[in-house]
């Protein structure tokens, strides 16, 4: 009699829990109450590639201002949370070549450091120490090829789009690379074409 009735209640845990509507759904993760406006700060560029700083500000300030949940102002103006954001790595290789050993497709990589400060404590309320944006891309010299220029643009506004999404519904998500993976392997190094 036990046995049939321990079947019976495992069979209705397992129609129960297959159910539809019957899954695991974490609690969303809000940012801090008292955060309601958040400054950008002017990024910080370590490579040797000259002004690409200014063209991610300008795609992050649109991202946010595009999304509306929190307000953009100037960080002395009563901004309560500060996205501090360092370009550290900057790989654009190629990956492909033709028969004459010509480049056809390149791989960009561009890594960030991107930090969420609290303002009122000065501390971090989430960071992302290796944000990585890839964009593989045909030479401009082929059919629906891209300039280096235009493939940055396009790394520009999914990292935009990925530290709004951050910072807005849900900084407990983890979106970076492991910065001992990228630290420690001799082919993250800076090179450009």
């Amino acid at each position: 009699m036990k046995k049939i009735l321990l079947s019976v209640l495992a069979v209705l845990c397992i129609v129960g829990c297959a159910s539809e509507g019957a899954y695991y759904k974490p609690q969303a993760q809000i940012m801090p109450q008292h955060i309601r406006k958040i400054a950008i700060r002017p990024i910080l560029n370590k490579t040797e590639i000259f002004a690409m700083e200014d063209k991610l500000y300008i795609r992050l300030y649109d991202e946010f201002l595009k999304n509306g949940s929190y307000q953009v102002v100037n960080e002395n103006s009563g901004a309560e949370g500060v996205i501090v954001t360092t370009i550290t790595r900057y790989l654009n290789v190629p990956i492909q070549y033709d028969s004459q050993l010509i480049p056809t497709v390149y791989k960009m990589d561009v890594w960030l450091d991107v930090v969420l400060m609290d303002k009122s404590t000065n501390t971090p309320v989430w960071r992302e120490p290796a944000f990585l944006g890839t964009q593989t891309y045909s030479a401009s010299t082929l059919p629906g090829g891209l300039t280096e220029q235009q493939a940055r643009e396009r790394i520009w506004e999914k990292l935009s789009k990925d530290i709004v999404k951050r910072t807005v519904d849900g900084f407990g998500s983890v979106m970076s690379e492991s910065k001992k993976k990228v630290m420690q392997n001799p082919q993250y190094t800076t090179i450009t074409q």
